[in-house]
């Protein structure tokens, strides 16, 4: 079963009842162009396709018919296709009705399953290539998140769980697993911002919210915003989640200050490969700002050298040295499992590396710092990108930013920052001396860019991932449409702007 759809009712039951007879479920959000659905239905042939007619975001409808056509008809395995109503369009051609359909159904019948049944499909990035379909188990997706939502995110029977995301993100999968709990979830589709910046916290006060998630880039823009959500009621509301990229101090800081001065913040970090945290929350440790309370239990986390040897207190390649409950049973169509070995096990044989840099200090606690194949290394000083957008994003005028290091044909080094600025704010040199001088006084001299350059956003994978690797190779030569494939971006366009700017630094010399 194939879903093309929001965050609703529906796409829940749609898996629940998927789930119940022992189908795999899949789904990308309807956001999405043809192109990137296309990309990641096609490798894993469903039968059944439900979409949605429309959606709202921002106040606007977007009609989304003339997708569902044109993916029904580019994926021969289809047979039948079912669509959810929408008033404001009129109804698919050959396609069922979902509320005939459950107007029809029977007695519900739950079909015993082996522990490692296949769940679900979902998608890696693919920035390069076609996304990796990462295929998952019953049994380890269960054990994995009962444990992480219970013990490390302190949900219980009973709470109001909610997370920001869409269906095709896998947070979205981590939320519905709340229900194991007893737990209810709170489902938001549309702009987390509108019809103002208060549109999720009136949801939280409304609905008596317990667990409030979001990705850190939501947090961060609020934090430069002058909303205060501390206005409003928020005395149900336990406890704060972040993911999607590391949380910022300042973020820690504003949560803090605008929430409730005794709220719990759980930043946590993992990956679409594990549909959960490799660390996270712990409600019984004390939080600190800019770092991840901990280790996930039941996950051999470590940070290795060069050398493949742990490293404590450094920062080192984020690797899982044992098996945990819901790594991939296997890449959907990878059948003698080299592409799942090429992926993951490339770099120390039979030890995860997931390609992310983490700090594990000695009591626990951790800092991610970026895509380790995305490394600044200047001078004979290395440091993960997100130490530089911390510094860099903690300024006001500052929303966004992507840094690069690259090494021109002469051999020279040359790192050039990209900025998005808040509205109304323009690049001069005032304002580049002083990002300059905010890296140099906080980071190191030899971290300072070489130019600061003034963007209107930057680009990021479906997930919300900055794509800094892709961005380095078109910098470096690479064709953009051979560095990143556009249907795994959020906002393909702007990705233009770089090879833009390669034509001006070969003019340049």
């Amino acid at each position: 079963m194939a879903g093309y759809l929001p965050n609703c009712p529906e796409a829940v039951v749609a898996l629940l009842a998927t789930a119940s007879i022992g189908a795999i479920w899949t789904c990308c959000s309807p956001e999405s162009g043809p192109v990137s659905v296309i990309d990641r239905f096609s490798q894993v042939t469903p039968k059944v396709f439900i979409g949605v007619e429309g959606y709202r975001y921002g106040g606007k409808w977007f009609d989304r018919r003339g997708v569902i056509e044109e993916i029904r008809e580019s994926i021969p395995s289809i047979s039948t296709t079912i669509v959810t109503a929408a008033p404001e369009s009129g109804r698919v051609a050959g396609a069922e009705d979902w509320v005939e359909l459950g107007e029809r159904s029977g007695r519900l019948v739950f079909e015993p399953l082996p522990f490692d049944h296949p769940l679900w499909i979902l998608y890696t990035s693919g920035t390069t290539g076609l996304p990796k379909p990462v295929v998952h188990g019953h049994g380890g997706i269960i054990l994995e998140h009962l444990k992480e939502l219970s013990l490390h995110n302190d949900i219980r029977r009973g709470d109001r769980m909610f997370w920001y995301t869409s269906a095709g993100w896998m947070m979205w999968n981590y939320l519905l697993g709340s229900l194991l709990l007893g737990a209810s979830v709170i489902l938001f589709d549309g702009d987390p911002v509108h019809p103002d910046l208060g549109a999720l916290w009136d949801l939280a006060e409304r609905t008596r919210m317990t667990f409030f998630g979001a990705g850190a880039p939501y947090f961060g823009a609020l934090s430069k915003s002058g909303f205060r959500p501390r206005d409003m009621d928020m005395s149900s509301l336990r406890g704060i989640g972040s993911t999607g990229s590391p949380l910022t101090s300042l973020s820690f800081e504003w949560l803090g200050s605008n929430v409730r001065e005794d709220i719990w913040i759980a930043s946590i970090s993992g990956g679409t490969e594990v549909c959960t945290a490799f660390v996270g929350g712990n409600p019984t440790l004390p939080v600190t700002s800019g770092k991840i309370q901990c280790r996930s239990l039941g996950a051999a986390i470590a940070a290795y050298d060069v050398s493949g040897k742990p490293a404590v207190g450094q920062v080192g390649e984020l690797v899982v040295t044992a098996p945990m409950p819901s790594m991939p049973l296997y890449l959907w169509g990878d059948q003698d499992g080299s592409r799942y070995i090429e992926s993951y096990f490339w770099k120390f044989p039979g030890v995860w590396t997931h390609g992310d840099w983490i700090k594990i200090d000695r009591d626990g606690s951790c800092v991610i710092y970026g895509r380790s194949d995305a490394t600044i290394k200047r001078k004979g000083v290395r440091a993960g990108t997100s130490e530089i957008y911390g510094v860099v994003e903690s300024m006001r005028e500052v929303l966004d930013s992507l840094v690069v290091d690259l090494e021109l044909p002469d051999g020279s080094p040359f790192m050039p920052l990209f900025v998005v600025l808040r509205p109304g704010v323009f690049l001069d040199d005032p304002l580049r001396d002083r990002i300059r001088a905010r890296v140099r006084e906080e980071l190191s001299p030899r971290l300072v860019p070489d130019e600061v350059v003034q963007i209107e956003q930057v680009p990021k994978t479906l997930n919300g991932k900055k794509v800094e690797v892709p961005v380095k190779r078109i910098l470096m030569g690479t064709e953009a449409d051979q560095a990143v494939s556009p249907s795994s971006l959020k906002n393909p366009e702007a990705i233009r702007f770089f090879a833009d700017y390669r034509a001006k630094m070969e003019r340049w010399g």
